[in-house]
């Protein structure tokens, strides 16, 4: 049985990057270790504030890669800085985030989009992060009916 994540309304951008990087964070993980780190996670990455982890050079991720507190991937916790610089982008060409999540034309479009625009981000990261932050997402049964996924 299946426990979905909860929903969010996102107000800021900074909501929007927590979401997509524990998306990110997840794959090959245990989302109880993900719960575990989370909070180690978020004080290391400025509580998502875009534009302090677009910020982040070598000497931060040099540090992240060795801090216990966190989930020490060193692809990820790149990852992570390059979502937050390719979010800032978005919303900048698109006036606002949710904007350029609603442009793509429909779930499927704007998962094949994020995947092209976002690191660490595949199908099932893609669908959860759509959820959590409330846009229009198929059931999830739906969802691993037509992606070949076990419900």
């Amino acid at each position: 049985m299946h426990t979905a994540p909860a929903r969010i309304e996102p107000t800021s951008l900074a909501d929007y990057l927590e979401a997509l990087s524990k998306a990110t964070f997840q794959p090959g993980m245990s989302w109880r270790v993900v719960d575990a780190k989370w909070p180690g996670i978020k004080a290391a990455f400025r509580n998502f504030d875009p534009i302090a982890v677009a910020a982040f050079g070598e000497p931060e991720l040099d540090a992240l890669t060795n801090d216990p507190s966190v989930i020490r991937s060193r692809k990820k916790l790149e990852a992570v800085v390059h979502n937050a610089r390719r979010m800032l982008e978005l919303e900048g060409a698109y006036g606002s985030f949710r904007a350029y999540l609603r442009a793509q034309g429909g779930f499927e479009q704007t998962v094949a989009h994020m995947r092209k625009q976002f690191k660490f981000l595949g199908d099932m990261g893609a669908f959860h992060f759509l959820y959590v932050v409330g846009e229009e997402v198929p059931s999830y049964d739906e969802w691993c009916a037509t992606h070949g996924q076990h419900s």
